[in-house]
């Protein structure tokens, strides 16, 4: 009998925002690139322009990347959980010129030999990755003069680093399961960047429209090969 609660990471972001309505989960709105998860809040595609090609790392139902598809790119989506990339196929099998495909970020750099010119992540892949093995990757792949772009909620003061994700999913099981983001300021966001060799970074922390939530930490930077 399999278990209701997820046994590894990706088992775990196949049951991320899951959709509990009646009938066909509605597709999610693509008008915007959105960086915050609050609607119309910051910065939009202008951030990276409107590449060529993209790869979006973990575009959970992948609305940025259809969006920047129908504005003329060619954008690759990667996620870590198969039910994922099964609802974003769904959504959008009608938008030309976006693919999903089901693997690890790290694993999907290392073995596809494509290039990007822009290479971004919203709340996804680079958040929950080591920046230590997912960067050298990211500049490998990523054409010279090309963008990299995340954002990630801003860390609380002193959780800075890998730290443990909680939740109700892994209740009584942390020691079977863990879960880690990787969470830092934008000033060692871009400490971090510089030592890997990206250079242009631009990182700072957007504060939310509530005051009582946490902002998102929004950074940029370029390959200068």
């Amino acid at each position: 009998m399999s278990s209701a609660f997820p046994q590894t990471a990706a088992e775990y972001w196949d049951k991320y925002r899951p959709h509990r309505g009646e009938g066909p989960q509605p597709r999610p709105v693509a008008e915007r690139f959105e960086w915050t998860g609050v609607p119309d809040h910051g910065p939009g595609a202008e951030f990276i322009g409107l590449p060529e090609n993209a790869l979006d790392l973990g575009p959970a139902e992948g609305e940025n990347a259809a969006f920047l598809a129908r504005n003329g790119a060619h954008v690759t989506g990667v996620d870590f959980s198969s039910v994922q990339v099964d609802r974003a196929r769904a959504f959008w099998a009608d938008t030309p010129g976006l693919e999903f495909v089901h693997a690890e970020a790290c694993a999907f750099l290392a073995e596809d030999s494509r290039q990007w010119d822009t290479i971004y992540s919203t709340w996804g892949a680079v958040w929950f990755t080591d920046p230590e093995h997912l960067f050298p990757l990211i500049l490998k792949r990523l054409s010279p003069g090309g963008i990299f772009a995340f954002s990630h909620r801003a860390p609380i003061t002193g959780q800075h680093g890998a730290q443990k994700m909680g939740g109700t999913w892994l209740e009584g099981r942390g020691a079977e399961l863990t879960v880690y983001r990787w969470q830092y300021t934008a000033q060692q966001w871009a400490d971090i960047l510089k030592r890997h060799g990206f250079t242009g970074i631009d990182a700072d922390t957007l504060a939310h429209r509530d005051p009582a939530k946490l902002g998102t930490l929004i950074v940029r930077a370029w390959n200068p090969a």
